[in-house]
């Protein structure tokens, strides 16, 4: 039985996202994690990740930069080190507030196969099979 990994989010592929987002997934199955997922997104300024809600809790650190955090229509302002938590099926997104800084945040959710629901679509995905591509060499 594994009971320790340590992971470097440099060794790990990049998930590229809509609006220049990009997204590392660290903790995950894959190291024998069984009941959270977590990892970093990055958010070009003045970007945004689309409103969407989860079937799990969320956690989200504020790393570096300002966001704005959408909440169920209600908007709040999230800086480093705040840390935010969302129910279930409650629609959110964050939103890089500045013009010139990328807006870093890590991320947990609260089970192991988390998925994505797109408010505009109505479209679900796993998070888990997002799209990979590997950073620039």
């Amino acid at each position: 039985m594994k009971y320790l990994a340590i992971l470097r989010e440099n060794d790990l592929p990049t998930i590229s996202r809509v609006g220049g987002a990009s997204t590392t997934q660290v903790v995950t199955p894959k190291c024998g994690a069984k009941s959270f997922l977590n990892g970093f997104t990055e958010l070009p300024p003045k970007a945004s990740i689309p409103l969407h809600y989860h079937n799990c809790e969320e956690s989200v650190l504020i790393v570096r930069g300002d966001a704005t955090v959408e909440v169920d229509g209600e908007q709040f302002v999230a800086r480093v080190g705040d840390v935010t938590w969302l129910p279930e099926k409650v629609p959110h997104r964050f939103i890089n507030s500045s013009k010139t800084e990328i807006l870093r945040i890590f991320w947990t959710y609260a089970c192991p196969s988390p998925t994505r629901t797109l408010v505009c679509s109505g479209e679900t995905s796993s998070i888990l099979s997002e799209q990979i591509s590997m950073p620039d060499a």
